[in-house]
């Protein structure tokens, strides 16, 4: 959907139900009796457990959140709390003056919080506060009308306008604010190492490198020594140190692609460096402290790997702090014409090219299409057909999607019925190129608008929405 000015200030005046997640965990009881005043103004949903917190969010959306940090913030307490970073809302930490000496807590509230709260509550100041979170969230709902295109990647970009890609483009602005480890799953070619970058270059490590192996693409007897490297003389033919991928990723973050295809015992290597943030090199007894964030991807069940006993539970739950699910192309159709363009426009600006879109029937072929390749598989198509197709319009043998149950000529038709089905195929696919204009699509087809408006009648179409009429 897009907005204009005057949208804007259309949504912005519609009044949003003003209602509060109050994060208060079982036998806690902070001194928070004024919260109560809030009830004037606000709805107050009180959530004792996360698991409660997490099901609230899957049902509904909530613009703010209050949390009580306890003054003794543990790490094992500070890694569920990073939790609170996948609900929608923007929370307000509450916590004891005494909290601000303990710096998981402070780490917290710049990772996950909109804002903080010291007690005794002061209800007045505390809703302004809670006002201006929910006008902030207000603002990136009308950011997530807009598409989502994410560039730059060596392999293919992320774009789209579905519900979905809204649904996984802010999470990546969710997830991009704290520092967890991070787990993508998702088909091949689905975009799990371009949701790696949006969220590297979003984030705080955004001035350190991103650096991504594929785990499945190494030798199993090289993998150790690529992630973490060894000294001269560790093996045979180790001439010279070689500095791994953990530690070249040093301050920024690295991302383990595959991560289900790393070997079990190089598994417990990893779970160290999650846990103590050390490495150490093949081949020497010294451990290194290394300042890294760790994303995994995988295309495979992971949960289901650890009941096999082919991945361990342990670095599973270290893995999936937080967590991206990237849908399939097939259920993401409403971007599926989107993308082809976008790919079209951009392999096609690449060189001297006379093609100006895809047929109808080409677009009818993509939405046909199951994409068990997915986006990758549509980004291969397209450019193929841009380097291949001699024009005017893409067809969908061009893409590789031609129907071979049906002919070009059906049987019993003339050359006149040919003529015609092209011809009429070649209007649509310009109207639709040129969003229904019918002077621009007159130009590019090179006849006058008077002709392109006979050549409507002559079959039947509407100009303005490319459908047959009556």
């Amino acid at each position: 959907m897009d907005l204009d000015m005057t949208g804007s200030r259309e949504f912005f005046r519609i009044p949003l139900p003003k209602k509060v997640l109050v994060f208060l965990e079982s036998g806690v009881v902070p001194s928070l009796n004024a919260i109560e005043s809030l009830k004037d103004e606000w709805e107050v949903v009180p959530v004792r457990t996360l698991e409660s917190l997490k099901k609230h969010a899957r049902k509904e959306k909530t613009s703010v959140g209050l949390a009580y940090f306890p003054v003794e913030m543990t790490e094992k307490k500070y890694r569920e709390l990073l939790s609170l970073a996948e609900a929608t809302c923007r929370w307000i930490a509450l916590l004891e003056p005494e909290g601000l000496g303990n710096s998981h807590i402070l780490k917290l509230i710049h990772e996950v919080c909109h804002d903080f709260h010291l007690l005794p509550v002061d209800p007045q100041r505390l809703k302004v506060v809670m006002g201006h979170a929910q006008g902030m969230d207000r603002i990136s709902l009308l950011a997530d009308h807009f598409p989502f295109i994410h560039e730059g990647s060596p392999d293919f970009d992320l774009v789209g306008t579905s519900p979905v890609m809204q649904e996984v483009a802010r999470r990546i602005r969710k997830v991009a604010s704290a520092d967890a480890s991070v787990l993508i799953t998702g088909e091949s070619g689905t975009g799990k190492e371009l949701v790696a970058r949006a969220i590297h270059e979003r984030s705080s490590r955004r001035g350190g490198p991103f650096v991504a192996l594929n785990c499945g693409a190494i030798p199993y007897t090289l993998i150790q020594s690529e992630l973490f490297g060894y000294e001269k003389g560790a093996f045979t033919g180790a001439s010279s140190r070689k500095i791994g991928h953990i530690e070249a990723a040093h301050t920024g973050t690295i991302l383990l692609d595959e991560i289900g295809d790393m070997p079990l015992e190089l598994q417990v290597n990893l779970l160290r460096v999650l846990e103590k943030g050390k490495i150490q090199r093949v081949g020497s007894a010294v451990e290194m402290p290394v300042d890294v964030r760790i994303m995994a991807a995988t295309n495979v069940d992971l949960e289901k790997a650890c009941r096999d006993g082919r991945f361990r539970e342990d670095l599973y739950y270290r893995l999936n702090v937080l967590k991206i699910a990237l849908p399939p192309l097939r259920e993401r159709e409403s971007d599926i014409i989107t993308l082809a363009q976008y790919f079209f426009q951009k392999f096609s600006t690449d060189r001297v090219c006379l093609l100006k879109g895809f047929t109808p029937a080409a677009h009818r072929e993509m939405l046909r299409h199951s994409w068990p390749g997915n986006v990758r598989e549509l980004m291969n198509r397209v450019q193929s057909a841009v380097l291949m197709s001699d024009g005017p319009f893409i067809r969908p043998e061009d893409l590789g999607l031609f129907d071979e149950k049906e002919s070009f000529q059906s049987p019993g038709e003339t050359l006149r019925e040919i003529k015609n089905r092209v011809e009429r195929d070649t209007i649509l696919a310009m109207l639709h190129r040129n969003h229904h204009n019918v002077n621009l699509s007159a130009r590019d087809l090179g006849i006058t608008r008077t002709t392109l408006y006979a050549l409507l009648k002559k079959y039947g179409l509407s100009a303005d929405t490319g459908i047959a009429e009556g």
